[in-house]
Formats: C-alpha cells, structure tokens, sequence
C-alpha cells in the first residue's frame, strides 16, 4: 500500500512526511497554480522536501503529441529517478503512454472516470492509473468502478498499480483501501483527517488529569 500526497503545499509535505510513511508527492496543472509559483521552482523545492526514494508526479499541460511528448522529457529529467509524468486517457494522450513508455518513461495515466479508460491505458504501458473518485461518485457509483478496476488488472495479470485519486473525505479511502486499491493521493485536509478525531484529546486529557491527581505531574 502507497499513500501519496495530492498537493504542491511544500510545508504540509514536509510536516506530513513527519507524520507518515508517505510514498511521495502527485501534482497537476491546478495544483501548481495553487502554489503561486512558477513550475520549476515549485519543483525544485519539492524534490528538496522528498527522500530519493519517494515518488513525484507531475503533469503535462500540452495537448498535442509532440507536445505532451516533449513536456514529459522534462518532467521525468527533473531528477535522476522515481520522477513521472501524468498524461490524461484522452486519443492523443493514449498514443503518448504508448511512445513514453517506448522511451522507457515512468508514466501515470490521469483523468480517469472510467475502469474501461484505465484498463486500456494500462495495456500500453502506465506505471500507475489515477481515477477520479470523488467526481466519479457524482456521476455514479465511483468507489464500486475503482474496485471494479482493480478486479481487471487482478484477473488479467496486468502490473499497473491503481493510484486512485480525487477524495473529498475519509470514507472514500476507507472503502478503496478496504477493498484492496494499492495506493492512493490525498489532499492534505483528508491527510489528517486520517487521524485527527475529537474524541482522542478528550481521552488523552482525561488520562493526564487522572495522572496528575495521583502523582502530581504530567510526565511518567
């Protein structure tokens, strides 16, 4: 299992890296925009904040081929390795996976809505396939497609690992992890969501006031 954070928030990474055992750092074009940066720079200060071993994706903003192609030579050169680039499933980007990964390219296929759109993508090639569960649970049954997903490259024997992505609440990832999904990127609000609960400092307090009554300090 993978947990990836979806955020160009470099203090958040930096504190939520701290937190957790985080697999690495998913960006796209509005999320960079977010950041107020300019793209190299935003990059840059990331790459500073991730261990070599922890992953980075970020994605093309070109539309056409020779474009999408170029853009993904200089994402995937930003640092020696666990560097990939996001393509959206549309044609044009289906061809680019192909070439990309002819190109021995680490590639994630985004802009996902679909596990038919996923499984295709990954039958040329992507690393990782990143569908979009929250806007797929507003048009349907998002979680039940993602783990549908996950059933075809199972009994297809196909390598590509899902990355699901665009989660509004802790649910939504209960329910993939539940249900075997191997990685997912969340937002940072989710990110502590993930273990923040109002009841623990209730109970955390309670066990030191007790504590403090009996012995007259709040340290063991």
């Amino acid at each position: 299992m993978e947990l990836f954070l979806d955020t160009s928030d470099v203090d958040a990474i930096a504190e939520l890296c701290e937190l957790y055992n985080v697999a690495g750092v998913t960006t796209n074009p509005t999320i960079v925009t977010k950041s107020g940066k300019p793209f190299d720079q935003l990059m840059a200060e990331i790459v500073d904040v991730l261990d070599p071993g922890q992953k980075l994706f970020a994605q093309v903003v070109s539309t056409d081929f020779d474009g999408i192609m170029e853009e993904a030579r200089r994402i995937t050169s930003l640092r020696a390795e666990n560097t990939y680039v996001k393509i959206p499933v549309t044609r044009i980007g289906m061809r680019a996976i192909k070439a990309c990964k002819a190109e021995g390219l680490g590639v994630l296929a985004t802009a996902i809505y679909a596990p038919n759109q996923a499984f295709m993508a990954a039958l040329n090639g992507a690393d990782y396939l990143a569908p979009y569960v929250n806007r797929m649970c507003n048009l349907g049954d998002g979680i039940g497609q993602v783990l549908q997903l996950q059933q075809m490259l199972d009994v297809q024997g196909v390598d590509s690992k899902v990355i699901a992505a665009s989660f509004k609440n802790v649910q939504q990832v209960n329910e993939l992890i539940a249900g075997g999904i191997e990685a997912v990127t969340i937002p940072v609000d989710v990110a502590y969501n993930m273990i923040d609960n109002p009841s623990t400092p209730i109970a955390v307090d309670e066990f030191t006031a007790n504590w403090e009554k009996a012995y007259g300090t709040t340290a063991l």
